[in-house]
């Protein structure tokens, strides 16, 4: 976590506002994540949260507005600017290489090599790579024995997604954003990737959690943002969120009106 404290601001996005031609994806927005903390984002389709993570992780640039890290202003011109400050992101389709076991992937791109006279020839340390990997796995409170020397195509969607969250945590030093960790999971599978996630706060990271289930949500969230229609909507402690409270927020709605029947999100 660096020098960073427990609830300090890590990010900070001020007067955010992105278009795509004539549509307003994000409206003068501002947004915080602080070291160990859970923020939820959560909105209806088209609400403007992959906009707004894509905007935090370098993807896009805003048109207006401006990012802090650590309290100084940055321009996140690419996602590698983003990552270089301790800023990791996993997406739903997860980027992890098919043929590749875990430790590979977990290094992928930042491999360790062998040093002395064998430096000029820049051979990966495999053994180097395996053993930070299984200690950063037991860190996490993650048993994969036997699956780590298997491809990542031969897990199961919840071995794949925990391999996911702990390659980004393990470089992820301030900001952790997770796209819907928990899209197409089981029960069981689910409930592991949110004690992943708490996991990681507890060790000083801030968590972004985009999720459109709102049992998850509320179980592991300090905090939760709703946008609607590219605007921030509302900004509540946990204790101060009820399901009602989030589904009349996301759609815009009384839930105690007499016209509202039912609604399941």
């Amino acid at each position: 976590m660096g020098s960073q404290r427990i609830g300090e601001v890590v990010l900070e996005a001020t007067g955010v506002s992105v278009r795509f031609g004539a549509v307003q994806a994000l409206l003068d927005l501002d947004f915080q994540v602080r070291a160990g903390e859970v923020v939820a984002l959560v909105g209806d389709n088209g609400a403007g949260k992959s906009t707004l993570i894509k905007v935090l992780s370098g993807v896009l640039q805003p048109d207006e507005g401006m990012l802090q890290h650590r309290g100084k202003h940055v321009t996140l011109s690419d996602p590698s600017e983003a990552r270089a400050r301790g800023i990791e992101t996993i997406y739903q389709d997860l980027a992890l290489i098919g043929s590749l076991d875990i430790a590979s992937n977990l290094f992928l791109g930042r491999e360790r090599r062998l040093g002395g006279l064998l430096a000029p020839l820049r051979i990966a340390d495999d053994q180097s790579m395996a053993q930070r990997t299984q200690e950063h796995l037991a860190d996490l409170g993650l048993h994969l024995p036997n699956v780590l020397r298997l491809p990542a195509r031969s897990m199961s969607g919840g071995q794949r997604q925990a391999v996911a969250i702990a390659r980004a945590s393990a470089w992820a030093s301030d900001v952790l954003i997770m796209d819907e960790p928990t899209a197409a999971l089981g029960v069981a599978q689910s409930n592991a990737v949110l004690r992943l996630v708490k996991r990681i706060a507890e060790r000083g990271v801030g968590v972004v959690l985009i999720s459109h289930t709102m049992p998850h949500v509320m179980a592991v969230a300090d905090r939760v943002v709703v946008l609607r229609r590219g605007a921030k909507v509302a900004d509540l402690a946990r204790p101060d969120v009820t399901p009602d409270l989030l589904v009349s927020l996301i759609v815009g709605f009384d839930p105690d009106s007499p016209d509202v029947q039912e609604l399941v999100i």
